[in-house]
């Protein structure tokens, strides 16, 4: 049986690479493996996405994946096993399910017919090994012919691992992006002091390999700047390819980007310096009809967002974004365009990989997290984080630097308070801010004295609302309360 089984588990790992490297020709989402992540990603419950978000971070998808690849495990075993008595019912097995992902393929979010191709090949070669002679009991029992099937099935695994690497180096990827034009509306420079520069202070400009990372996409599309094009449909529809949008006119501005999903003292929340074209140029070319009151945007891979088209059109810094901290976007952060919409949460002011805005109505087209129980116009929430001192410090007594960011966009931070085990509340001091759509870094010299302490922070925005103390989850409309940390002071 163990002979039969680890059998089952070869024809797997061949299927799995052999899926895999024909993936990369046809389009990496369609690999077997993460069509059924992205499956699961659909219909995973909102508690289940907000623990995997909570608990892994942006290893979820990784996590997703391992998970995945282990239930198919046994599978492929039992697998083995049945093909060693009943080979024709374990190879229909195999190819069963091969033909579910198939489906499941096809039907994606802009999924294309060849998308079956990877599946039902992997099917195709996992059913051809266990189907062969090796891979039977034998009724004289010798132990040869199943050695020969496993080195037959592990090699055509590593043959495929091989050829999957060599399409990766050989097959072009996205060609090199045009050098970033120069923007017509130039950001100005930050103002002195904007960044404290402490140690273990976030800094103000968020590099683009530490900024945060939250969606659905289990393979990061790859886009091709020469073949993109973006439609806006209003009254009519406009298609634009990248020369045309570059030439509409760029601005640059520094502006907060923050996850719906983040928790109270999260990490989900970054600034840069965006480049982009003004939506509001965008959906003017294209005519407003009466009554719209959303601009459903979809990304390459199908996803979709909802933005208030009052909030674009409300005088804020709106762009469809081409350049992050003055390159290109990275193929992470929505290479080659993406939506950065300030004062509201990512998803529904930050699609990535973006190629279609639609002019439509909240009642007649909800987009993927509205349909899902999220609110439909997401304002960001004035909210505080303590980085220093980090959580569970054990720190000397004395002065102890405690310092942060707070952030509320479109409106600004007007003050931030700290507090020690419940005490009296502290003014601290504030960093200077190019505008009110960025956060704001802070910091405070505590006189620690030894023992356990709790120190609290909390902001308050221009408009003069204060952080309230009760916790709130981040779903359905972000995360509200205020952030903590627990220090040791020796």
């Amino acid at each position: 049986m163990l002979c039969a089984g680890l059998a089952g588990l070869s024809a797997l790992a061949a299927a799995l690479a052999v899926a895999d490297a024909l993936a990369v020709l046809v389009r990496p989402a369609a690999s077997p493996v993460l069509v059924v992540g992205s499956l699961l990603v659909d219909l995973a419950p909102e508690p289940v996405k907000e623990f995997a978000i909570r608990t892994f971070g942006e290893s979820d998808k990784a996590v997703l994946v391992a998970a995945i690849v282990a239930l198919l495990v046994p599978v492929a075993f039992l697998l083995g096993v049945l093909a060693a008595g009943r080979p024709v019912r374990a190879c229909a097995a195999a190819g069963g399910l091969g033909l579910v992902v198939a489906v499941l393929a096809v039907t994606r979010p802009a999924a294309q017919a060849a998308d079956a191709l990877p599946s039902l090949t992997g099917a195709l070669t996992g059913a051809v090994l266990l189907a062969l002679p090796g891979s039977r009991r034998d009724a004289a029992g010798p132990a040869a012919p199943r050695r020969r099937f496993l080195v037959t099935g592990l090699g055509v695994g590593v043959a495929a691992v091989l050829g999957d690497s060599a399409l990766r180096w050989a097959v072009p990827g996205p060609g090199p992006a045009a050098p970033v034009p120069l923007p017509d509306h130039p950001a100005r420079p930050l103002p002195p002091g904007t960044d404290l520069k402490l140690p273990g202070l976030t800094p103000f400009i968020t590099p683009a390999d530490r900024f945060y990372r939250v969606d659905t996409a289990l393979a990061i599309p790859r886009v091709d700047p020469r073949s993109w094009r973006l439609r806006v449909h209003g009254v009519r529809t406009v298609e634009l390819d990248m020369g045309e949008l570059l030439r509409l006119g760029l601005i640059e501005r520094d502006i907060t980007l923050t996850c719906v999903s983040n928790e109270v003292g999260g990490p989900y929340a970054g600034n840069a310096r965006w480049i982009g074209v003004p939506l509001a140029t965008l959906l003017a070319r294209a005519g407003i009809p009466p009554g719209t009151d959303q601009m459903l945007s979809r990304s390459h891979d199908g996803w979709t967002g909802g933005t208030p088209v009052a909030a674009i059109l409300d005088g804020r810094d709106a762009m469809v974004a081409v350049a992050m901290n003055g390159v290109a976007l990275p193929p992470a952060h929505g290479f080659p365009a993406r939506l950065v919409v300030p004062g509201l949460y990512g998803f529904v002011a930050a699609t990535k990989w973006v190629t279609d805005l639609r002019l439509t109505r909240y009642t007649d087209e909800q987009a993927y997290w509205t349909r899902r129980g999220w609110v439909t116009d997401a304002p960001v929430k004035t909210m505080s984080r303590i980085d220093l001192p980090a959580p569970f410090a054990r720190l000397p007594a004395g002065p102890v630097p405690v310092a942060g960011v707070a952030w509320a966009q479109r409106r600004g931070i007007a003050a931030v308070e700290v507090r020690a085990d419940g005490g009296p509340w502290h003014r601290v001091r504030l960093a200077a801010v190019p505008g009110a759509d960025t956060w704001r870094q802070w910091t405070w010299t505590w006189q620690a004295t030894p023992g356990t302490h709790r120190l609290e922070a909390r902001a308050t925005d221009a408009a003069g609302r204060t952080q309230t103390a009760r916790r709130a989850a981040p779903f359905p409309s972000g995360a509200d309360g205020w952030h903590s940390v627990v220090v040791t002071v020796t």
